[in-house]
């Protein structure tokens, strides 16, 4: 878990970003210091590792950007959120490693921190391709971007380059930063090409150009490049173009997030799951392969929400998304049909491990102990699952939903597969 620090003199503030930090970050851990003073036991602290502070730059106690100096040099990645705009300074802090520097204003800027902190807690995962060339250059914006903690690799020209994309699928590029003029494919070529395969909204492409290169990079722009570098390299333009980049693709993901996922639980809704369980079915269909889909739902869900209220019963749904993410594999497909309901579709997975796989997770709500606000919340699910292949996905949905019934008919708290009727 990753631990934010919030330095903000006015505990409004403070506590607004730190509520809306929570809300929209999962796994993370949010700190608030109001001075100086208190700056320091945290960052002294050796049993608090802090990964990123979001900060103002002056205080009372601190004036003239002395705290950010402070995290600088603890090596903590920092975001200034200041109503100051000293631009001497805050050029050279971003030049020294700053993530970004945002002016207050109100909800719309606190969603800018919390994009722009979403996007720096994924640069561990972030993978970045530069293609060059050269002999040095590549080694000098590699060391640029691994500064800042991106994972970075390299390729000689555009054909290396895709190659290397399209035979590691198991390395998802985020960015490709391309020189133009390269033997075997050229910068715009590979352009084309990673452009019919990935959108704009997908994959971001930077061009690295010399400063007389205008009318090139234009070029590219036209044919879906994001954005240039003109070369010599500088570490601030470099940054805040790969950000840039990068916050824009945040952008469009929560877009979709938005359009295919349940707002409650952030598992995928009824209409996505459609949309890729009916290419999955197709697929296995094709291939005379079975598949395994189960209705979940929680029991006697109407009495939690008539003991403990309605905001534990979205508590208690949310705990089925949670568990049902921790328990299945990343390739399964799981999504709230609605109210206390949900269905996932499993590949490449046999009769009987299935079951296994199912009744464990049974199991595990049976055994579950919610803690609300020091209320205990027990609840059991039942399954209903069918495995095999039908002539359409509904009608596999609807004999897993037949055995859902069956179970809330004999005593819910169970599991019951293939029951046609």
């Amino acid at each position: 878990m990753k631990n934010i620090l919030i330095i903000e003199e006015n505990k409004t503030i403070a506590n607004l970003l730190a509520q809306e930090i929570r809300y929209k970050i999962e796994n993370i851990n949010v700190l608030i210091s109001h001075s100086y003073e208190e700056v320091l036991k945290y960052i002294f602290d050796k049993d608090t590792k802090i990964d990123f502070a979001i900060l103002d730059l002056n205080f009372p106690d601190a004036k003239d950007g002395e705290i950010v100096k402070l995290t600088l040099a603890k090596n903590i990645r920092s975001i200034i959120y200041s109503a100051s705009f000293n631009q001497d300074l805050i050029l050279d802090i971003l030049q020294d490693g700053i993530i970004t520097y945002i002016e207050k204003g109100g909800n719309k800027s606190i969603n800018t921190v919390i994009r722009h902190l979403q996007t720096a807690l994924k640069t561990d995962e972030t993978n970045i391709l530069i293609v060059d060339n050269s002999i040095a250059q590549p080694s000098i914006l590699k060391s640029m971007i691994e500064e800042i903690g991106f994972n970075v690799y390299t390729a000689k020209d555009g054909s290396e380059a895709y190659d290397f994309v399209e035979n590691n699928p198991q390395i998802k590029f985020s960015l490709v930063l391309t020189h133009f003029n390269m033997p075997n494919i050229d910068g715009i070529e590979l352009t084309l090409k990673l452009r019919k395969k990935y959108t704009i909204e997908e994959l971001g492409i930077i061009v690295l150009s010399a400063s007389d290169m205008e009318d090139i990079s234009t070029k590219f722009l036209k044919i879906g490049a994001n954005d240039f570098i003109n070369k010599p390299y500088r570490k601030i333009e470099i940054k805040t173009k790969i950000n840039t980049v990068l916050e824009n693709l945040s952008l469009f993901e929560e877009i979709r997030d938005m359009a295919n996922k349940d707002f409650l639980t952030g598992a995928y809704n009824r209409r996505f799951f459609y949309d890729s369980g009916t290419a999955i079915f197709l697929k296995a269909k094709r291939e005379k392969r079975d598949l395994c889909v189960a209705m979940f739902d929680i029991d006697k869900f109407k009495n939690i929400n008539d003991t403990h209220g309605h905001d534990i019963g979205d508590v208690a749904i949310k705990e089925v998304a949670t568990i049902l993410h921790q328990t299945l594999r990343k390739s399964d497909l799981i999504a709230r049909f609605g109210g206390e309901e949900f269905c996932v579709l499993l590949e490449n997975i046999s009769r009987e491990d299935a079951i296994t796989l199912f009744e464990k997770i049974r199991d595990i709500f049976e055994k579950n102990i919610l803690n609300v606000n020091n209320i205990e919340v027990r609840f059991t699910v039942s399954i209903g699952i069918f495995y095999g292949i039908q002539e359409t996905i509904d009608d596999m949905i609807k004999i897993a939903d037949n055995g859902l019934y069956f179970c809330k008919e004999h005593g819910r708290n169970q599991v019951a597969i293939n029951k046609i009727d």
